[in-house]
């Protein structure tokens, strides 16, 4: 059996950057993500006037209920999502000031409109410096009274995480009625989350009503990230091993962690204890029909091992894909094909049929679970290469020598 230390959670870092942020108090991180995306997270925070002191193993913000401790600043969010639409959420509350956000070319391409629509039903003063609904954005901070809001989350769940999360800051607190809701296990993270800052959120269906308050900082501890543990788990159940991840258990607050759910269909053997998780081959993979609508970020690692299957391997309702860092779901499909493999996509489906993969270069798109999934593919098919294999550090920059190192052990077993 392999044990493999997984890093932190990248949602999970992102969220408790935030809420530390606006806590009454300072908190400290323990065993947070270091990565692009989260270093982004907290080089914004501190452009914004937040003291954040980073040692290798925890992380300390001074949070601010009051908001930001500049009244004018200029972020760059980088490539990050959470960083992108986590942070003007957070200014917005603030009492006064003038903040501009910009971020990559990867970044801009990315959709905001759902939050920024809810934003301004609210009373933000907000200004896209291109096109409406993308980076760059201006917000002009004059405090939030809160109310009532109707919002579509079926692009992606983020934006119903940050409103939540903006809740205690308002001077009313917020009800939240959601028409859309995807990727639903990663709004369970936030509510928890919440929770453990001191503040509970009543959810009625699809309706969230979040008191005014603030938060209370506290030391949190930061669990290893499910989405890069897909990765590890994926690689025991197509190569006849066993590997086991500490950390994450039957309490683990990701939803990601259904991902070996999937390989249990598919075969594998699963055990999920108090604090770890451990899935061993069976020298089988079956073909599938999976819904992957809440477990959206490893569909690329499960495309990655269906051909590898011994019969077609289905993954429906996975439309937000497309909106990621890449459109995955189609970058799926043209490195598979590259590969030799016959693959079918539709709208929010992609059809992956068995083969004898071969060895190509993956095109990447300049994303990270492209890269991290097509490894796992390449313990099976040695040669593959990447044309951007550095990407991996947005959420793991030690990826390649990690993966090395436990592809080797493995190889000893």
């Amino acid at each position: 059996m392999t044990v493999i230390d997984i890093p932190g959670s990248k949602s999970v870092t992102a969220r408790a950057l935030f809420l530390a942020a606006g806590a009454d108090g300072t908190t400290t991180l323990l065993r947070p993500l270091r990565s692009d995306d989260t270093e982004g997270f907290a080089e914004g925070l501190k452009s914004l006037g937040y003291a954040v002191e980073q040692e290798a193993d925890r992380w300390r913000v001074q949070g601010r209920p009051a908001g930001p401790a500049a009244d004018d600043a200029d972020v760059y969010c980088r490539d990050g999502a959470t960083t992108a639409r986590f942070l003007p959420t957070l200014v917005a509350a603030a009492a006064s000031g003038t903040y501009r956000f910009d971020a990559s070319a990867q970044m801009r391409r990315r959709p905001l409109a759902p939050l920024t629509r809810a934003l301004t039903a609210l009373g933000a003063d907000l200004r896209h410096g291109g096109a409406e609904g993308h980076h760059p954005l201006t917000v002009r901070a004059a405090g939030i009274e809160g109310g009532d809001l109707t919002l579509d989350a079926g692009e992606s769940s983020q934006y119903l995480t940050a409103l939540l999360m903006l809740g205690p800051l308002t001077a009313k607190g917020l009800r939240i009625e959601v028409t859309e809701l995807v990727s639903a296990p990663y709004v369970e993270i936030t509510l928890a989350m919440m929770r453990d800052f001191g503040v509970e959120v009543l959810r009625e269906g699809n309706t969230f009503t979040v008191p005014p308050g603030g938060y209370r900082a506290t030391a949190y501890a930061v669990e290893p990230d499910a989405s890069t543990a897909s990765y590890f788990f994926a690689a025991a159940a197509l190569t006849g091993r066993e590997v086991t991840v500490p950390g994450l258990g039957i309490g683990a607050l990701q939803g990601d962690l259904r991902f070996v759910d999937v390989l249990r269909d598919m075969g594998a053997e699963v055990s999920v204890g108090a604090d770890a998780t451990t899935v061993r081959s069976t020298g089988r993979l079956r073909g599938i029909t999976v819904n992957m609508r809440d477990i959206s970020d490893t569909m690329p690692t499960l495309a990655a091992i269906a051909p590898y299957a011994d019969g077609p391997v289905i993954i429906e309702d996975v439309a937000n894909t497309r909106v990621k860092e890449c459109d995955r779901l189609e970058a799926c499909a043209e490195n598979l094909r590259a590969m030799g493999i016959t693959v079918h996509t539709g709208p929010d489906w992609i059809e992956i049929h068995p083969g004898t993969p071969k060895p190509t270069e993956i095109a990447t798109h300049g994303d990270h679970r492209i890269v991290m999934s097509f490894a796992v593919a390449g313990l099976r098919t040695p040669g593959l290469t990447y044309d951007d294999p550095g990407c991996v550090r947005k959420t793991f920059p030690r990826f390649h020598e990690v993966f090395a190192d436990f592809a080797h052990d493995l190889e000893g077993r």
